[in-house]
């Protein structure tokens, strides 16, 4: 089975390797860091053999189901680990081995989001220092359709927002005071288009 065509969004070309000139933020954008034999491979097995769920979230005590399922890893041996998070499958930890190798920065979690279709997305937002501590490091990985990741400076309001489309087999490496200074976001679409699985790797640090 084919899952994608070769069009302009799902090809076959070189990786492409670039580190995003941004004030306050750190950020590589490595296209193509998973080749289309390997996007496809972890695209289908991730579709299928996650144990997606629906997530809540409470704004103003008001409960919302966010627009995307998700699941959680996480070391077991971490401390205070969330022991009910299930345990690391072959292709996770392939991924995880290989992003690690390029970012030089050991993750001992991971959240898988799935953008079923143009109806799924994610609003502004950067990710809480309390949760993983600051500057922290996080790698962004994207098989599937393509999905625009934008991104605006919290203060810096004249400076554009940067829109980053993350195609089949891409990895985003955003580190220092970038979710400190900047938020990004995943729009919504009223196009036709495929799902797209984001896995987003991280060292979080618990209290024991």
């Amino acid at each position: 089975m084919k899952l994608f065509n070769d069009t302009d969004l799902f090809t076959n070309n070189k990786p492409h390797r670039q580190n995003l000139d941004l004030p306050d933020a750190d950020l590589m954008l490595h296209e193509g860091f998973f080749d289309k034999k390997e996007s496809d491979h972890y695209y289908a097995t991730l579709l299928k053999n996650t144990p997606w769920k629906e997530s809540e979230l409470t704004v103003y005590d008001k409960t919302h189901t966010i627009p995307r399922m998700v699941a959680w890893y996480e070391d077991k041996s971490n401390a205070g680990a969330d022991l009910s998070a299930p345990f690391w499958t072959p292709e996770l930890l392939a991924i995880k081995k290989k992003v690690e190798q390029e970012c030089g920065h050991k993750f001992n979690s991971v959240l898988l989001n799935l953008y079923r279709d143009g109806k799924d997305g994610v609003g502004w937002h950067s990710d809480k220092e309390e949760d993983f501590g600051s500057n922290q490091v996080i790698a962004s990985v994207s098989f599937g359709e393509t999905r625009l990741f934008k991104l605006r400076h919290k203060t810096q309001k004249e400076l554009p927002v940067q829109e980053l489309p993350l195609t089949h087999g891409t990895l985003l490496l955003m580190a220092g005071t970038t979710q400190t200074h900047w938020e990004h976001h995943v729009p919504k679409t009223a196009k036709d288009i495929l799902p797209r699985v984001n896995l987003t790797f991280r060292q979080v640090k618990r209290e024991g």
